[in-house]
């Protein structure tokens, strides 16, 4: 963390001792950074008693009503945050005429704070609502894996459960905890138990393991193989099982055998039903296919990303295709983004402000990221529209805000949309009506969670002003379907993407900031309401990786 105040690596300690999620790294930094800067100690109390007072006022929060989000009209808004920022301002009056004694004092629970007691505190008191992890590995890369999974298949970059892995076809790499990364060629079936430890019953793997997941330990029906730091290659079948070592010293323990056997590099064995070990000639060359992951893992990327660029092509011709943002053009200047839809001649490209392209769903595509407060891509969309379709990729890095910013239209106009992703994972959106006061929330359960942070999700909504109905969608599946009670028509006017202009709202209002922590790509408005399975082919056509592709195609 930087020790400079003021600074953004300050904001966010801050913000994480708040919400007990702060680091031994984070905790000692500021701690530093306190006992140094009468200015940062200052400026921190008063943070803490802003986030005291939002956590105690709960009609500033977010009701647990599925119809009230936050308060609607404009005049009801306007003056609930008048009154919470007046009063903000009176403690802050009143902390600056404080007795020295009083000032010195809280300086000290500073210090015991950025010290860890008040990590410890928040600690606990979050320790019953965060959800913890049972992984112990994650799936870092695939080439045609074809799954056999009862539940939903496992995606790129997702956390592992202990359990059974059944690929029945193509290659996997998964990487263990500790260190230790396998690829599996199936078919194959695998369970992984700990993060140094699996159970391999069917099919051909290659382990690396590095110093620090020394001990790696891996079981098949005839023994078990436990690594020294090295490389090995294991088969397993109906006969038994073949140990490669190709790099290293591995030991490997049969049930009829009372001491440990050592193979070192360039050794193999065979072992039998029976648990009979019989010395075989190395080959490495039967493993070559696993070797080469990597090189056809770039192969398959560029496949799907010429699929999806061919599928693009057809649906810019869309023509209820407002507005769509590949991140693949930008405009005349670098801070200007394209709109690829070829139906509105008359829109003009968006602003980038603040944000930065980055890697997008495959190597060679980009995407856009958002880090902070004044990252955002401005846009306006005139028009009335009868229905509203609205489709992003997205790579949800945290959910830091109350509120967190997907597209939002500036202010509360008629017609206007907000769509967003609360800090509990449920997707909302907010379709305002003609009257003061009138507003409707429609909100999904909580389906961004903890373990899909870091993975590309498609996320889309659906206002259908013909059948009075919104539904959204996560990775072309429907998580809910409401009553739409406010008609068209719909604007959009001017919006953003990944933050918020609150049109009006006081300067220092807590609630205007909403912005998106983490990566969008392939954004997409329609002026009309896609059916589910338009739905699930935007879903099909652009997810990172796809089963069974064949590389010869």
């Amino acid at each position: 963390m930087n020790s400079d105040f003021p600074s953004r690596e300050f904001d966010d300690a801050v913000a994480a001792v708040c919400h007990g999620v702060a680091t031994n790294e984070q905790v000692r930094a500021l701690s530093e950074l306190l006992r140094q800067s009468a200015r940062a100690r200052d400026e921190y109390i008063l943070r803490v008693e802003l986030h005291s007072r939002l956590a105690s006022e709960p009609d500033l929060f977010v009701s647990a009503a599925p119809e009230t989000l936050f308060v609607p009209s404009e005049r009801e808004h306007m003056s609930a945050l008048t009154a919470f920022s007046s009063a903000v301002s009176s403690k802050r009056e009143s902390l600056l005429r404080k007795p020295i004694w009083v000032m010195v004092a809280a300086a000290c629970l500073t210090l015991l704070a950025a010290a860890g007691w008040w990590t410890l505190r928040f600690s606990r008191s979050a320790s019953s609502s965060v959800t913890t992890s049972k992984a112990v590995a994650m799936l870092s890369q695939t080439v045609a894996a074809q799954w056999n999974f009862p539940q939903e298949r496992p995606r790129l970059g997702a956390p592992l459960d202990p359990g059974w892995l059944k690929l029945d076809g193509g290659l996997a790499q998964v990487v263990f905890y500790s260190g230790a990364r396998v690829v599996i060629e199936g078919p194959a079936e695998i369970q992984l138990i700990s993060p140094n430890h699996a159970s391999f019953r069917l099919g051909k793997i290659v382990a690396e393991v590095p110093p620090e997941a020394r001990g790696f330990r891996l079981d098949t029906p005839q023994g078990a193989i436990t690594d020294l730091g090295t490389s090995f290659g294991v088969r397993v079948e109906e006969r038994g099982t073949e140990l490669h070592v190709f790099k290293g010293t591995v030991t490997l323990r049969t049930p009829n055998l009372a001491n440990e056997q050592v193979l070192r590099e360039g050794a193999a064995a065979a072992i039998d039903v029976s648990g009979a070990i019989r010395p075989i000639a190395a080959n490495r060359t039967a493993y070559a296919s696993l070797f080469d992951l990597r090189e056809k893992s770039l192969a398959v990327d560029a496949l799907r990303l010429e699929r999806w660029r061919i599928s693009g092509d057809v649906l810019n011709r869309d023509p209820s295709l407002r507005v769509r943002f590949d991140f693949e053009h930008s405009g005349p200047s670098v801070w200007r983004l394209r709109n690829v839809a070829q139906a509105v001649a008359d829109l003009d490209d968006a602003t980038i402000i603040g944000c930065q392209f980055t890697r997008g769903r495959w190597a060679d595509k980009r995407a856009m990221e958002f880090q902070n407060v004044n990252d955002r891509v401005r846009m306006n969309v005139p028009g009335a529209f009868g229905s509203v379709t609205l489709s992003a990729w997205v790579r949800v890095q945290g959910l830091d805000r109350k509120l967190n910013s997907l597209f939002m239209c500036d202010g509360f106009s008629a017609g206007t949309l907000h769509w967003l992703i609360r800090n509990d994972g449920v997707l909302g959106l907010t379709i305002v009506g003609t009257r003061a006061g009138d507003y409707q929330l429609a909100i999904s359960p909580s389906v961004v969670s903890l373990d899909k942070f870091g993975m590309w999700l498609h996320l889309a909504v659906v206002v259908d002003g013909r059948t009075r109905r919104v539904a959204h969608y996560v990775n072309g599946r429907p998580v809910a379907e409401l009553e739409l009670r406010i008609p068209p028509p719909y604007r959009i006017g001017p919006a953003e993407l990944g933050n918020w202009d609150g049109k009006g709202f006081p300067e220092k209002d807590p609630f205007m900031i909403r912005n998106f922590s983490g990566a969008m790509d392939d954004f997409c408005l329609f002026s009309r309401a896609l059916d589910a399975r338009e739905i699930q082919t935007l879903y099909e056509e652009g997810k990172p990786d796809l089963e069974a592709v064949a590389l010869r195609e």
